[in-house]
């Protein structure tokens, strides 16, 4: 039995506007604020600093015009698992939606954590209460989804404009302001080397990033198709590219590296350094408003792969089941329970090493599935096609697999859990498969 592309679903009713909204404030958030410090540990130099993150936007938007093709190829909701289903089997296509929801589960649980970080910063007496304030936070967006889809939408379109002028307006401030002098020796720290040093540097990049295909989790409910899905994912990456770069660079004018390096707060200590002591307040608030977005952003977005695989067949039955609101509520209750859990047992650097071998490892899978698409069904309708196609396609294939085992090799103890959690799937998909209550599975590549 073959399944098509599309799924059942509410009517199509969110917006060219929201789109843009997704990928825009699904990519500006913590990492631009704080990952500057941990380059800077290990990249004092301005003209290196920049040049990294220039470099690493190039990555990315070229893995994005690669993985758009995907994008526009597939009109329903679900993100990664929709997007590749056709191109592997069931067990793999489980796998894949497996850890793509992880993905997303863990990066709820590292936001949650590090927003009480910063509320901590504010107001000390919280820091007594990181963990059940973590868990309160992550509560609260979880139940805006019982509201419905158009709530969530809404917050997402307002939040996404209020990040992109937060970013412009900061770089405004560290161009007009007076450059900052190091004073002595004491604000020069020897820069970290080794494997270790250089794995943060590489996730700090690489999760800054991160979100540049969120559109794609609602591709069976935006207006105009997945091909204006596709082609918003590119625009997107762009503004971001701009904005991040621009930023970074006047940061890098302005304030000596050295004294950022390891500060959990980067851009306020900057900020603080050439405008004002009270700067590093506004952009602690600013933070935690960041973070709040993203719980909405990401709430909304990870229960819809849950959706995705039970429509298939790969997930519990009641998990594809959606309200008159338009969101799968059991599957937003299963994503909150694990998030809660990852939020009692782990801390920043754990959960940003163990997102960076998720986020690896379902960009290998996209790319990957370009690459089998096109051998299998090369006259498949394809709204938007890869950039330079094979060679872009090959040369994020081979950079994703390097950056893996870099990371792996870096992170062995990270990286195990990373491993134990992937093999958690099998077990899961042997009792969803047996289980009497579940749709027949489906065969994805139909």
């Amino acid at each position: 039995m073959s399944t098509s592309d599309t799924q059942p679903h509410p009517r199509r009713v969110l917006s060219s506007g929201f789109t843009l909204a997704v990928i825009v404030g699904g990519i500006i958030g913590l990492g631009i604020l704080r990952t500057p410090g941990e380059v800077a540990t290990v990249v004092p130099d301005p003209l290196m600093f920049v040049s990294l993150w220039v470099f690493g936007g190039l990555f990315i938007l070229l893995s994005t015009g690669v993985v758009a093709e995907l994008v526009g190829m597939t009109p329903r909701s679900g993100g990664t698992y929709a997007l590749v289903r056709r191109a592997y089997g069931p067990f793999p296509g489980f796998v894949i939606g497996w850890v793509d929801w992880l993905t997303f589960v863990a990066d709820i649980a590292f936001k949650a954590v590090v927003v009480t970080e910063f509320a901590a910063m504010l107001i000390p007496a919280a820091r007594l209460w990181q963990t059940p304030l973590a868990i309160m936070a992550s509560s609260v967006f979880a139940a805006l989804q019982l509201r419905g889809i158009a709530l969530g939408a809404k917050i997402q379109q307002v939040a996404a404009s209020a990040l992109a002028l937060i970013v412009v307006g900061f770089t405004v401030a560290l161009v007009f302001a007076e450059s900052a002098v190091s004073s002595g020796t004491a604000l020069v720290p020897h820069a970290a080397h080794g494997l270790s040093a250089w794995s943060l540097v590489v996730a700090s990049i690489i999760y800054t990033y991160d979100g540049w295909y969120y559109a794609a989790y609602f591709s069976g409910e935006i207006k105009g198709g997945s091909g204006a899905v596709a082609r918003a994912c590119i625009k997107g990456t762009v503004i971001v590219i701009l904005l991040y770069v621009f930023l970074v660079t006047a940061l890098a004018w302005k304030v000596p590296l050295a004294s950022l390096a390891g500060k959990e707060l980067a851009l306020a200590s900057a900020l603080e350094m050439v405008v004002s002591p009270l700067a590093s307040k506004v952009v602690l608030a600013v933070a935690i408003v960041m973070l709040l977005a993203h719980q909405n952003l990401l709430y909304m977005s990870t229960p819809r792969i849950l959706q995705a695989l039970a429509i298939d067949g790969l997930a519990v039955s009641r998990a594809g089941e959606i309200s008159k609101g338009g969101n799968p509520i059991f599957a937003v209750l299963l994503s909150w329970g694990f998030s809660v859990f990852l939020i009692m047992i782990g801390g920043f650097h754990f959960l940003l090493h163990l997102l960076m071998f998720f986020v690896l490892f379902i960009t290998v899978v996209l790319i990957a599935g370009v690459i089998i698409l096109r051998s299998r069904q090369p006259d498949a309708d394809r709204p938007y096609r890869a950039w330079g196609h094979p060679w872009s396609t090959y040369t994020c294939l081979f950079g994703c697999i390097l950056l893996s085992l870099f990371e792996a090799v870096a992170q062995i103890d990270t990286a195990a859990y990373a491993a134990i959690f992937v093999a958690i799937s099998w077990p899961v998909y042997r009792v969803i498969v047996r289980s009497g209550s579940n749709y027949k599975i489906k065969n994805p590549k139909g």
